[in-house]
């Protein structure tokens, strides 16, 4: 199917179309023609009218769609969510925790085996005997972690109740004693607790969560950028091959012409027989032409369509404004936003960070370390609850403890010398990364200034070309050059055109990667991003 774009195509078709029935030729070759050209009309007037039909996108709104649609942005989306929602728990697990413990029954019997003493007999006696508890308890918490020491404060309330029942052998004639007591018991205490000798496990493992979610959020910046260069790309594809099908359609339109022109010679006996062959020859290829571009043209609007995250069934074309805007891009500039804020290099410098935690973990291996609790409280108890600290007992607790390893056959100096290594390479690729990009930076700036000459010279050779053609026309209906020669200057014309479209577009593509490496719009005179991730 052949779509024109233009509608003064359709009436340059029409008014041509109508010349040649005027003619009124009555032989049967004639008629046959007139009937292809009626077909060929036929099928632009239908392909036109299809393409008025189609939705048309511009740049601004493809990417639009491909952002909410691409399978990539959504994965990196979801990646900076989780490390966000991990940040935020490790945040909030820095802050106090309320914790209640519950034991709303404890019901145990059993014998025990022990020495108590017979206050009759005055003697300590050694034997087995029945014991019955019941009990209810409850422990109510408060833990504050300590980032800056790695220490845990906690205040702890421990409530219980205990009833304590004891069938007692009196050691007289087997008889029983019972006794049951029942108590309110509480101990109140502060207890602290602090690592010694070793790495703050608490501080480093809050900062890797915090370079984790930093490198969600550059990756799903530098997608974004991607994204947006892979969108713009694919689109200029598609409007380059738009343009194709129309030069393509031109070139047909100016074949035909020269086709009927040399038609009218042969039939008047002013030209040799094989000019019209030639003439036919040309008008039947450059009729596959428009054919060939069209299935292009097709092909990748399903490439488009797929990659924004459209159906392939959608009927769209595309349109755009690619005349030239040349914009002031300063090499230094580039080269100072690029090695400032590139999120590539942020990204390599994490890596050098998260090495170096991994080495300050790996130093920890089988080392030297102690343990510091310090504890102190007061406890009560009494058999009514309103007297339990009546007569109250203090409950202090100072223990230390050492980690002191001996030997591992080498296992913690050859653990460190890995890592040592994994640091050194870090900080290798952060300065391949910086080299990249000046390099890339100065070659895209170099590119830029070539495609902005390319672009005069594509202009005046268009303007050349189309003189060069509308003379040598001229001479072709006067009879002075061939049919080839005109095929040669209609070649040079099409060419020159789809040159000219070429460097349009190679110069907007060219700009664009200008942004994505040195992260400044130079068209819009702004930083794409700024101190912080977009």
């Amino acid at each position: 199917m052949i779509i024109v774009n233009d509608v003064n195509y359709f009436s340059k078709f029409k008014d041509r179309h109508y010349q040649l029935i005027n003619q009124g030729k009555s032989n049967m070759k004639h008629k046959i023609f007139s009937l292809i050209i009626q077909t060929i009309v036929a099928t632009l007037i239908f392909g036109t009218g299809l393409s008025l039909a189609q939705e048309p996108f511009t740049l601004e709104k493809s990417l639009e769609i491909s952002m909410k649609n691409s399978p990539n942005i959504q994965h990196s989306q979801l990646s900076l969510e989780r490390s966000q929602q991990m940040l935020n728990a490790r945040l909030a697990s820095l802050k106090s925790q309320f914790s209640l413990t519950l034991n709303p029954i404890t019901y145990n019997i059993g014998k025990k085996f022990d020495t108590y003493y017979n206050p009759l007999l005055q003697k300590y006696f050694s034997a087995w005997y029945t014991n019955i508890e019941k009990q209810v308890s409850g422990d109510f918490t408060i833990r504050q972690p300590i980032k800056m020491t790695n220490g845990t404060l906690s205040l702890i309330n421990s409530f219980w109740w205990l009833d304590d029942y004891r069938e007692i052998p009196s050691g007289n004639l087997g008889e029983i004693t019972k006794v049951q007591s029942k108590t309110f018991n509480n101990n109140l205490r502060l207890s602290y607790q602090q690592p010694l000798f070793t790495y703050n496990q608490t501080k480093l493992e809050t900062r890797d969560l915090e370079l984790d979610f930093e490198n969600a959020a550059l990756n799903y910046a530098i997608q974004k950028l991607f994204l947006e260069y892979q969108v713009t790309q694919s689109f200029f594809n598609v409007y380059q091959k738009k343009s194709s099908v129309d030069v393509s359609i031109d070139e047909y339109n100016n074949r035909t012409q020269s086709y009927n022109i040399i038609k009218n010679k042969v039939e008047a006996g002013l030209e040799a027989r094989e000019e019209l062959y030639q003439a036919e020859l040309d008008m039947t290829s450059s009729k596959s032409n428009v054919q060939n571009n069209q299935t292009d043209l097709e092909n990748f609007l399903d490439a488009f369509k797929q990659l924004i995250g459209l159906s392939i069934y959608d009927d769209i074309t595309v349109t755009a404004d690619i005349s030239h805007r040349p914009a002031e891009v300063g090499l230094q500039k580039a080269l100072d936003t690029a090695l400032k804020y590139r999120m590539e290099l942020r990204q390599r410098k994490i890596d050098i960070e998260n090495s170096q935690y991994a080495l300050i973990q790996a130093s920890a291996t089988n080392e030297f370390r102690g343990d510091l609790v310090l504890s102190y409280g007061i406890i009560g108890n009494d058999d009514k609850f309103e007297n339990m600290y009546d007569v109250p007992t203090k409950n202090q607790q100072v223990s230390i403890e050492f980690n002191i390893p001996l030997f591992d056959w080498g296992r913690r100096k050859s653990t460190i010398k890995a890592f040592e290594a994994s640091v050194k390479n870090s900080e290798l690729s952060l300065e391949d990364q910086k080299n990249d990009i000046i390099i890339e930076v100065r070659r895209t700036y170099r590119n830029l200034k070539n495609l902005v000459n390319q672009i005069e010279i594509a202009n005046q050779n268009v303007r050349n070309a189309q003189l060069t053609y509308d003379i040598n026309l001229e001479r072709y209906k006067n009879g002075d050059i061939t049919s080839m020669d005109l095929n040669l200057f209609q070649n040079q014309l099409s060419k020159a055109k789809m040159d000219k479209i070429s460097s349009l577009i190679n110069y907007k593509l060219e700009l664009l990667n200008m942004k994505v490496l040195s992260l400044y719009d130079f068209e819009k005179n702004r930083r794409v991003v700024t101190d912080g991730v977009e």
